[in-house]
């Protein structure tokens, strides 16, 4: 148990969960800790300045504290479904689309769900903006099953746990959408054994908890 590496989580967030993802497809075992964000154990202060999940830490005593490259550095060991090697484009590419993600979607993201955070009467202009990332997204899926060929692969799991968050803030407004292959892709996603895999519930950990084994 002490060999296995140390992930710091909270089930619902997005970036958490797209690490679990990768870490589940790339067989990487670990010692889940889940966290209440508003009660942040110690032992993750410590591990990162940042204080952020998710957080892993590495037998070596290494600290990988950005969601991403901890995808990377899982199927980096291990990628069984080719995630890295996508049927259309490459790493590059994928990881561009997932830049614009990160920066120009969750920008308006946060503001369209937490719109009272950014002094905003309300987020309709930020849905307004991210609607029209996404039916960029959808216009790609129109032409395949997934973002880069048949297959899923980085940008797709990178993804896919921001477009749940935002269509979580109203799922009526989303599915009435003109944007079927966003929709299917994403619904697909959400019914999933692998989705629902990573979404299990756990306690929040406390020093004196059991370990739990994640992947």
């Amino acid at each position: 148990m002490s060999a296995l590496p140390v992930l710091y989580s909270f089930r619902r967030c997005p970036y958490a969960i797209r690490a679990r993802l990768a870490l589940s497809v790339a067989g990487q075992s670990c010692t889940l800790r889940e966290v209440v964000l508003r009660n942040k154990p110690q032992a993750l202060l410590e591990a990162s300045a940042k204080a952020t999940v998710p957080v892993l830490v590495l037998a070596s005593g290494q600290v990988i504290d950005e969601s991403l490259d901890i995808m990377l550095w899982a199927l980096r060991q291990h990628d069984p479904e080719s995630w890295l090697s996508p049927q259309l484009g490459d790493e590059p590419a994928m990881l561009a689309l997932i830049a614009e993600c990160d920066q120009h979607f969750k920008h308006h993201l946060d503001r369209y769900k937490y719109p009272q955070r950014f002094d905003l009467s309300d987020g309709t202009e930020n849905r307004k903006q991210a609607a029209l990332w996404l039916q960029k997204l959808d216009a790609r899926l129109q032409k395949q099953p997934y973002l880069f060929g048949q297959q899923a692969a980085l940008a797709d799991m990178a993804i896919l746990p921001f477009v749940r968050q935002f269509a979580h803030t109203d799922r009526d407004w989303f599915f009435a959408q003109n944007w079927p292959a966003l929709a299917r892709w994403l619904s697909t996603w959400l019914e999933s054994d692998r989705f629902k895999a990573v979404m299990q519930k756990y306690e929040a950990w406390e020093p004196n908890s059991e370990p739990i084994v994640f992947a």
